[in-house]
């Protein structure tokens, strides 16, 4: 197997473009206090209580249960702002409909079932200076342990399960967002050997709020996409999309977009984060303070978060991490392959294992040579479609893509790589 606990071999910038990172970074935490201060006192602190207000809360920390022991760092001076401070963190990001459905569920409307679409591990290092984004495939088959309830009951375990059937069984038997959370967490921490240490849970309507507060994301579409499920429609090109046409594009895997399958997608999904990423980061954004309010809010209003993590600690931690640069933020899959029992379902390979294990060590997940997707019986990269799909047929030779391009959903890369050519 192999060693993957090596820091990844990838070109480093020239110095002086660190510290222009780096001070992009420090840009915007220095506006959002200069805007604090414009606003007085007593606006920042109104400030304050309506960011914190627009993120929701629940206590999953009785439901979760314990975790393997953290990995900490000795730090002699841990920054006051930051209650994790040389302790690396282990954030589970659940992708969901709950807002929707819990008006629904007000209603009178059916919402049983409700999943989480989107499953993704970030990974803080204790050092702050390397992140982690660690997509998980829905159609992923694993173990879920018996789960408990908000209520106090417990569910039964289940093995051979795809893991977003964690959230449906928490929502369903639970009843709340609480349960749900946990259950994935437990889900989670029963295949990976993590700990999570804390969870975020991303409201799709909100992230389109997101996306039009920074006025739309840029992107390279390389060539024309039609989803008839999602109503997208793209042309080919550099593109600024819409709140409403980048949660279409997240979403899409029909059509020339996609086998159907949600491996499909998952590459557009992280194009997409990397592409939100670099434009936060950017000039624009950075030196905006309506813009960064502004985005903040959409940002906060669209989140529910466990109880322990806060405002205030989301402040301290992104304080904490403020020299990451977006070449120290790595994005990957999980390695997979074709279910051998199940060929719309996928299992986690070995170097999966790898990963997880880096991760618990607090080691960089992605070595010299990196995990890729593979087909067991072949030893060729695959793409598995949902239920209701056929497999897809072995892909033709194609002329290899150039070296700087990474293939976001097969590759891990950076949002500072290039991932598509227009």
């Amino acid at each position: 197997m192999t060693n993957r606990h090596a820091a990844p071999a990838r070109p480093r910038a020239v110095r002086h473009a660190r510290s222009s990172g780096r001070h992009r970074v420090l840009r915007g935490v220095a506006l959002v206090t200069v805007a604090l201060v414009m606003v007085g006192v007593s606006g920042a602190s109104a400030l304050y209580i309506k960011l914190q207000t627009n993120i929701a809360t629940v206590d999953v920390a009785s439901l979760l249960g314990p975790g393997p022991s953290p990995v900490s760092t000795p730090d002699e001076d841990p920054e006051p702002d930051d209650p994790n401070a040389g302790r690396a963190l282990n954030i589970l990001v659940l992708g969901s409909d709950y807002r929707d459905a819990a008006a629904m569920a007000a209603e009178g409307e059916d919402t049983a079932g409700m999943r989480a679409d989107t499953t993704i591990v970030v990974h803080v290092s204790a050092d702050r200076q390397r992140v982690e984004l660690v997509s998980i495939p829905r159609d992923s088959l694993v173990s879920i342990p018996s789960c408990q309830m908000s209520d106090g009951s417990t569910t039964r375990a289940r093995s051979q399960a795809m893991i977003n059937e964690a959230f449906a069984i928490g929502w369903d038997n639970g009843g709340d967002l609480a349960s749900a959370a946990a259950c994935s967490g437990r889900a989670i921490q029963e295949n990976t050997g993590l700990t999570i240490d804390h969870f975020v849970v991303v409201d799709f309507g909100g992230f389109q709020s997101m996306v039009n507060a920074i006025g739309g994301v840029d992107i390279c579409i390389p060539k024309d996409l039609y989803d008839p499920y999602t109503g997208l429609t793209l042309s080919a090109g550099q593109q600024v999309l819409s709140g409403e046409d980048a949660f279409k594009f997240a979403r899409a895997r029909h059509g020339n977009v996609g086998d159907g399958s949600d491996i499909a997608r998952i590459g557009n999904q992280q194009r997409l984060i990397a592409a939100i990423v670099n434009q936060v980061f950017s000039r624009d954004v950075m030196t905006s303070a309506p813009t960064l309010l502004q985005f903040l809010g959409a940002a906060t209003s669209s989140l529910t978060i466990d109880s322990a993590l806060d405002l205030q600690s989301l402040t301290g931690l992104a304080w904490s991490a403020r020299s990451v640069r977006l070449d120290d933020i790595t994005i990957l899959t999980i390695p997979w392959a074709a279910a051998a029992s199940n060929k719309n379902r996928v299992e986690w390979t070995s170097e999966a294992d790898v990963v997880w294990a880096n991760m618990a060590a607090d080691e960089p997940v992605v070595g010299s040579e990196e995990p890729t997707a593979t087909d067991p019986g072949t030893g060729t990269g695959t793409e598995t479609p949902d239920a209701g799909t056929t497999a897809p047929a072995a892909p033709e030779t194609q002329a290899p893509a150039p070296a700087q391009t990474k293939e976001a959903g097969r590759e891990a890369f950076t949002p500072a790589d290039v991932t598509a050519v227009c």
